[in-house]
């Protein structure tokens, strides 16, 4: 069994999918996970791997798509035959801020809600699922996410972090890179679905062309990457590629690959660099790819993020079905 597919099963077990264990399901890296598991489906033609990638799905939206436990309110956020239709939750380990609660920084980070990011995360993941078991309900359950995701615009701007309901910002500010992720990922699903998605392309894009592209964030790199290799597949936006490999390029010497802290943060820079590989840019960063997931596959004694950072760690491994959007040629 490969690395990658142990990281795999233990992680099913860990969190739940597969186990007797408490469901523990965080959108961010479920969306990871879903690829991964149809990436060794794929390669080793187990169809366990289907099942998990299936399973997973519809456990993170009778998780995700439903209220917290402690929560007053109780049942579907949408319901069970549209469960993304009004997004699905992160997965945060304490609930979110009520109104008029003060703002405590370092608390956020604990508390739930809807992040865009994480919105996209898990568009992406749902069209893969749908082409691969050749079911149109992924398809659908995309789109009505897309949709959703569109309560995270306003004045032309967009809110970083949302209130589970949709109905309030948590965090008022702008993810720096959200609106050109938006832009590629409503991109991506409609290459892949009869619904003329145009409209919406072109609202996020003007505010894609605002945004800063530059950034020293080794997971931040590794996005724009992964964003700019999609646009590649799609033959589309030659320019802004350009510009984001740019922006990463005037930044990537800054990295140490031997000054490591927080692996999840440094496996997306090694999952971008991967996409940079296929698209023969940035010859002497390429190795440093290799470097981070060396470092991490031998230093897992992990002690915080372990979810996150196995599954992250398992697609640096095996990148393909996460990168890939070749199958576009065809309407679903």
């Amino acid at each position: 069994m490969s690395l990658a597919e142990s990281l795999m099963i233990k992680f099913a077990e860990n969190t739940g999918l597969n186990s007797d264990r408490p469901p523990k399901r965080y959108l961010w890296t479920d969306a990871f996970a879903v690829c991964n598991f149809i990436q060794l489906n794929k390669k080793t033609q187990n169809p366990l791997y289907k099942q998990l990638a299936i399973d997973l799905i519809r456990q993170v939206h009778e998780t995700l798509g439903k209220h917290r436990d402690d929560d007053e309110r109780e049942g579907w956020l949408s319901g069970k035959e549209h469960p993304t239709k009004k997004g699905l939750r992160i997965g945060k380990p304490l609930p979110e801020r009520t109104i008029g609660e003060h703002l405590n920084q370092r608390l956020e980070w604990e508390r739930d809600g809807q992040y865009f990011h994480y919105l996209t995360k898990w568009m992406i993941a749902l069209i893969k699922t749908g082409r691969f078991v050749k079911e149109k309900k992924y398809m659908r359950w995309a789109i009505e996410l897309l949709e959703a995701s569109k309560a995270f615009i306003h004045d032309e701007r967009m809110y970083w972090k949302m209130s589970i309901d949709l109905s309030r910002p948590l965090i008022s500010s702008q993810g720096q890179h959200d609106p050109l992720n938006g832009y590629v990922t409503y991109k991506v699903i409609n290459k892949y679905t009869e619904k003329d998605l145009t409209q919406h392309i072109e609202e996020i894009r003007k505010l894609m062309e605002r945004v800063r592209l530059t950034t020293s964030d080794p997971l931040g790199m590794g996005e724009l990457l992964v964003d700019a290799y999609r646009l590649y597949q799609m033959k589309e936006d030659s320019d802004l590629i350009s510009k984001i490999i740019n922006a990463v390029h005037s930044q990537l010497h800054l990295y140490r690959a031997t000054t490591h802290t927080l692996a999840f943060r440094e496996l997306g820079l090694a999952i971008g660099l991967e996409a940079s590989k296929k698209m023969d840019v940035l010859h002497s960063y390429q190795k440093i790819s290799q470097e981070i997931t060396n470092y991490w596959t031998n230093h897992r004694n992990w002690k915080e993020h372990c979810e996150i950072n196995m599954v992250m760690l398992a697609t640096a491994l095996e990148p393909d079905e996460f990168l890939s959007i070749q199958t576009l040629n065809e309407k679903a």
